[in-house]
């Protein structure tokens, strides 16, 4: 019999519906039932694609007699992070504070009947198990204490609780300077993993916003070590493994230094974030490689994850219940593939993609190629690797569809559109399509399911992205329909996030501030500091003031360690540096195809003007008739 998560739209939730576990989403009738009858809250965080979280469900709360305990002594809710990530936020935070470590998901709270939290951690095995209490062990423990109403547990909680309130702090601001350019590069190159690319070690991200203000600084400087860190990351993460070659598209991370074991999951704001940088990357430095794997990527998005031009949240790592079936091969499946192919050599050619009897991933093989240049035999056989996984199941895909998530693919096609125009097209229509289906009654909306009303109200980072996606589609176009609804997004990101240098990521049930560092893609707050500063350029030059009291407000902590902020750190470089704006007629500006060597350009249309006008912030300085001209003429105003 299904639980009450069988009502709820959330793709997470359902998954959940048959557990024994009686389960409440998150509802005022479970923190009645709580305190009315006495008894302990346990919250839930995950999301669809989660592994550890299938991990658990399937030990704890698949487990019959675990389900009756906590069926008679707690109230337990079930919490999707993705769609709504203010509760995330807010017990993530609370994690931080308790464990003095950062959390993840699953992330596990217990709370009083009065929903004052007193325990967090994340993943918990069924029972004891080497140094990890169990959660048949511990749910026991908490139960007999709330039971007996502990003082020293309540008391940990009305002190927890009175700590976690949002309180206001006096700040205090510093300096921004060019420092933070040296401090960014020195500590990126600390970070830089010399024989594999990328930064760390093992599990290892992308940290595309680090790779994209090592690009803008590289654009200022010129700098090979920089140049160096950023290609060899790019060529390194593109090899295979962490990149599928087959369907394209990048999965979450890497489990090992090599970026050769992913996680097999493959959310949308990572290749949103990856076809974007690779796409830059790739016209800059005119790369038809780093393109092509932008191409794939966005190809994989279209064909893969987006229905009616709206993109799905994300794919699981899982299938048949076992991580990356649906991804990997048996050596006899690689040769025999090759063999149809008619490739000479089908022992050397299964060499060159990584694949050995013995396998690199559990006895199968993930492929991976040791250079970027792939055989002439590859497209065939990849049809080969294709017909192969049509015959297997496809992992899970949770069609929610995020606001913010869609406007980072939005804005990545049309970044990639500069050199293609179909993938400029496809960002028009799902921008157009993002509109009509979540701004409901004049109000943003933060998820949904596709064909389905959406219920919450947008957070900060939905408005942030929306935003910068509408700017980038007046770049691209320079119709002023979308700089207009860039701006109107804008005001009332101010308007509901917005106080006095201070940003908040939600102001509803739980009011969380704003994180300034990149986490698992780039902070809201970096991205409407960016949207600020381009709508000072393009539209009043007040919005260029709430983007620098946005940088002062947090300046100490940026100028201290600015490789925890790259994007806030690539907008306090863009205030200093000063931005430049090229006005000229609509059809004069489209014809710019190239992109300019200084990294802070935008295009206004102007009918009025005859040249093309170089511009700051107070004045202009230069006009020409000569596109080709125009990186030169940047150059001398600066």
């Amino acid at each position: 019999m299904s639980n009450r998560l069988a009502r709820e739209d959330s793709p997470y939730l359902q998954q959940h519906k048959d557990n024994p576990i009686e389960w409440y989403p998150w509802c005022d009738e479970a923190f009645e039932k709580a305190s009315s009858e006495h008894k302990t809250i346990f919250i839930s965080i995950g999301y669809s694609s989660c592994h550890w979280c299938h991990v658990m469900e399937h030990e704890v709360f698949e487990n019959t007699d675990i389900a009756e305990f906590v069926n008679q002594h707690f109230v337990c809710i079930k919490v999707d992070r993705e769609e709504r990530p203010d509760i995330d936020k807010h017990y993530q935070e609370l994690h931080n504070l308790l464990n003095r470590r950062a959390g993840g998901w699953p992330l596990s709270i217990f709370c009083t009947p009065e929903n004052k939290p007193f325990y967090a951690a994340t993943y918990i095995p069924p029972f004891n198990r080497e140094r990890m209490m169990g959660f048949s062990e511990l749910t026991a423990i908490i139960a007999e204490k709330v039971a007996q109403n502990d003082e020293k547990l309540f008391q940990n909680a009305d002190e927890i609780t009175a700590f976690m309130r949002p309180k206001n702090e006096s700040v205090q601001a510093t300096v921004l300077t060019e420092k933070i350019i040296t401090q960014f590069t020195q500590q990126s190159l600390h970070n830089y993993d010399e024989i594999n690319g990328g930064f760390s070690k093992s599990p290892k991200f992308p940290h595309v916003s680090t790779l994209k203000t090592l690009l803008t600084i590289n654009r200022l400087q010129s700098d090979e070590k920089i140049k160096t860190i950023l290609t060899h990351t790019l060529d390194s993460m593109a090899l295979g493994g962490m990149y599928d070659h087959v369907d394209g598209g990048f999965c979450r991370y890497s489990t090992d230094s090599e970026w050769l074991v992913p996680h097999f999951e493959k959310m949308t704001y990572d290749n949103a974030l990856l076809c974007g940088v690779y796409a830059e990357v790739g016209i800059l430095y005119n790369n038809e490689y780093y393109l092509r794997i932008a191409r794939e990527c966005a190809d994989f998005m279209m064909n893969f994850m987006m229905e009616d031009d709206l993109f799905y949240s994300a794919s699981d790592a899982d299938s048949e219940g076992e991580e990356g079936k649906y991804f990997v091969y048996s050596y006899n499946e690689i040769i025999m593939a090759l063999e149809k192919c008619s490739v000479a050599n089908p022992l050397e050619a299964a060499r060159l993609i990584g694949a050995t009897p013995e396998g690199n991933f559990e006895g199968h093989c993930i492929i991976r190629f040791s250079s970027h240049e792939r055989p002439e035999w590859f497209e065939p056989f990849r049809e080969e690797l294709r017909i192969l996984r049509q015959s297997r199941i496809y992992p899970f895909i949770d069609k929610k569809v995020i606001t913010a998530w869609n406007a980072m693919m939005i804005h990545a096609l049309f970044v990639l559109g500069r050199s293609d125009t179909t993938y400029k097209i496809q960002a028009l229509r799902s921008l157009e399509k993002l509109e009509t289906a979540m701004f409901i009654e004049e109000q943003l909306k933060h998820s949904t399911l596709i064909h389905k009303a959406p219920k919450i109200e947008a957070f900060l980072e939905d408005y942030a992205y929306l935003c910068r996606a509408y700017i980038e589609g007046y770049q691209s176009t320079l119709d002023e329909r979308y700089l207009i609804q860039g701006q109107r997004f804008a005001n009332k990101a101010l308007e509901l996030f917005y106080d006095k240098g201070k940003w908040y990521f939600s102001r509803g049930a739980f009011t969380t501030v704003a994180e300034l560092d990149d986490g698992t893609y780039p902070s809201a707050l970096g991205i409407m500091v960016n949207v600020l500063f381009s709508l000072g350029m393009l539209v009043d030059s007040k919005y260029t003031h709430f983007a620098f009291k946005s940088l002062e407000y947090v300046s100490v902590k940026l100028m201290k360690t600015p490789i925890y902020y790259p994007t806030l750190t690539e907008e306090v470089i863009r205030h200093l540096r000063g931005e430049r704006l090229i006005k000229g007629k609509s059809d004069t500006l489209a014809q710019i195809t190239t992109s300019f060597s200084y990294p802070f350009v935008l295009l206004k249309n102007d009918e009025l003007l005859d040249e093309l006008t170089i511009c700051g912030e107070t004045s202009c300085f230069s006009a020409t008739k000569e596109i080709t001209k125009l990186d030169d003429l940047i150059s001398s105003t600066l």
